[in-house]
């Protein structure tokens, strides 16, 4: 597989796999007797609805599993990302197609400050699985006005495939905040390191934009105010041509990302019909 390829792949990924389990941590904690008059304890975050996503509605939870259907590589299938116009500037997305073919991913973020690459990526918050199979993370930060990818390592040091590190040499703008219907903006950064065992050495640039919200049906679930970003990845390798990918990401306050499909390599199209890696949250 040609270098530009592959790291299109994964970067594709890592721009979707986000923010898996927003809010406070929900492992089950230890069991205590009841207590009647204890007081009961705010919830870390709350939808409001009001139209825009905040950084303090993307707060990612590290070990928090988190449940994503995913397609088989190599399957297309049909969307329709320009939606249904419901009045007012929203519109409502239909992904809740029931596929046989679907399976069950478990995504949990880590703590990226305990891991071989900390020292590559030292303000890093969280790492998150670009891939069910949890080969390769993607590191992110998040402030008051942006979460940005880092960057990309190998969950081991030195694993049969290759070790990957390849960290941004500024980090990319994934999500220009706070997140609302009509924003657009553009990152652009210069990347170099190893994959999978192999140097590799380019620039990326990431267009996005906010084309809308509304109401998105995935099969478990509806949320009625989701926002679509919609961004074209360029992958400009030092020694190839570039290669362009365009995907959508269905954005959720205290959620995070609820949806995220991507366009065959080549399609050029921000509304593309045909989806050709889907992961959709599930129960």
């Amino acid at each position: 597989m040609r270098a530009s390829t592959s790291i299109l792949r994964l970067l594709a990924a890592a721009a979707l796999a986000l923010c898996p389990g927003c809010g406070p941590n929900r492992t089950l904690p230890m069991r205590m007797s009841w207590d009647a008059d204890a007081a009961v304890p705010p919830l870390g975050c709350v939808p409001d609805l009001d139209g825009r996503i905040e950084a303090r509605e993307l707060e990612p939870s590290i070990g928090t599993p988190v449940s994503f259907l995913f397609g088989p590589e190599g399957e297309a299938r049909e969307v329709d990302l320009a939606g249904v116009e419901r009045g007012g500037g929203t519109r409502r997305w239909d992904l809740g197609a029931d596929y046989s073919t679907d399976s069950v991913a478990r995504i949990e973020a880590v703590d990226p400050a305990v891991q071989w690459y900390a020292a590559t990526f030292p303000t890093a918050e969280v790492a998150v699985p670009t891939e069910p199979s949890g080969g390769v993370v993607a590191l992110y930060r998040l402030d008051e006005g942006a979460f940005s990818l880092l960057g990309l390592a190998s969950r081991e040091m030195d694993p049969p495939e290759g070790r990957t590190l390849l960290p941004y040499a500024t980090p990319i703008v994934l999500f220009q905040l706070p997140l609302e219907p009509g924003r657009a903006w553009v990152s652009t950064a210069d990347v170099s390191g190893t994959l999978r065992g192999l140097p590799y050495a380019g620039r990326d640039t990431y267009e996005s934009r906010v084309p809308a919200m509304g109401e998105l049906v995935l099969p478990d679930l509806t949320f009625t105010q989701a926002m679509r970003v919609a961004t074209r990845v360029t992958i400009s390798p030092s020694a190839g041509a570039p290669v362009v990918r365009r995907q959508s990401t269905f954005v959720f306050e205290c959620f995070g990302q609820v949806a995220g499909v991507t366009a065959r390599d080549g399609d050029d199209v921000e509304d593309f019909t045909l989806a050709a890696e889907m992961r959709r949250f599930g129960l």
